[in-house]
């Protein structure tokens, strides 16, 4: 079993169905390697403490006593869930091989998380950051990963697995493939088509005989001379924003929420943001609904007579 495999300290009989499960999650649902180790944190967290060898053996009331002693220990509502639709995940998957009649995970319970907005920038902002002058290769790279983030509303797995013939040219269009392999297209505003084209001037200079051929294709490149890594756009992005002066610590994440909000705040068109974003459900482009409402309350609140405070 190699190193990035289940851990050793597993009897076999939890490590070899826990591994079979990783192995499906890859190959046939193609899942990204973040979300394979996200799945394979959260179920060897509460495999390790399972006190018996095997899956067959698990009941739902060993699994909600763990859920529990995680969440008196301080693991966040958020974290919970993720950890029991992880175990449920699994079960699915073990349930034929184990010829289990019930999911053990299925009815498991957990806190609920507070909802929260996603944080954004707003378009003083936007600006603020983008209206950087690059000074070299890696600036122009950088540039462009910015526009795209912010014109296509991108997730940071999607920015990272762009190939060259991905983008067509003369539609200015995108083809994203998204959570779950499903692909999709979106369009790529003037800024960004401008900045990529700059970009690609200098692409060469990273493009050097080290890099690998399953990479050749890679519209981003770092200066290993491979396909550049979401942790070194997560670095990079942050470096721009204090470069730039913004208030508050930036991730790639922010620019999407920016995207999607701006958007909606402009348009109201809630499906076509959905489609956009790449939304299975439209419950989950529903939050950005209440950051449009934010906007237009601060707009009543400074135009409407009766709103207005008296000074």
């Amino acid at each position: 079993m190699s190193p990035e495999q289940t851990g050793s300290a597993l009897p076999e009989a939890l490590a070899g169905p826990l591994q079979r499960f990783i192995d499906h999650l890859r190959h046939e649902r193609q899942y990204s390697k973040a979300t394979l180790s996200s799945y394979r944190q959260q179920l060897e967290a509460i495999a390790i403490r399972l006190p018996v060898s095997s899956w067959s053996e698990v009941k739902q009331t060993m699994l909600q006593r763990l859920l529990m002693q995680d969440f008196q220990q301080g693991l966040a509502p958020r974290s919970l869930a993720l950890r029991a639709a992880s175990l449920r995940s699994l079960f699915r998957f073990l349930q034929p091989e184990l010829g289990l009649e019930i999911n053990p995970a299925q009815q498991l319970k957990v806190p609920k998380a507070p909802k929260t907005l996603p944080k954004q920038l707003d378009v003083d902002q936007i600006r603020q950051l983008l209206d950087a002058e690059p000074e070299d290769s890696l600036g122009y790279r950088d540039r462009a990963m910015l526009e795209l983030f912010y014109s296509s509303g991108l997730r940071l797995e999607e920015l990272v697995n762009i190939n060259l013939p991905d983008i067509d040219w003369h539609q200015r269009l995108l083809r994203v493939r998204g959570k779950g392999s499903k692909d999709r297209l979106v369009p790529i505003g003037r800024f960004a088509i401008k900045a990529l084209q700059s970009w690609l001037q200098h692409r060469p200079e990273l493009a050097g005989p080290k890099l690998p051929a399953e990479d050749s294709q890679a519209l981003f490149l770092s200066l290993q001379q491979q396909r550049i890594s979401t942790r070194q756009v997560r670095q990079r992005v942050e470096r721009w924003a204090k470069q730039q002066g913004l208030p508050q610590s930036l991730h790639p994440h922010m620019l999407r929420h920016s995207f999607a909000s701006h958007l909606l705040e402009s348009s109201g068109d809630l499906r076509a943001v959905q489609e956009l974003l790449g939304h299975a459900n439209l419950s989950t482009t529903q939050v950005y609904t209440h950051l449009d409402f934010q906007h237009l309350a601060k707009v009543y609140d400074g135009a409407h007579p009766r709103a207005r405070k008296k000074s």
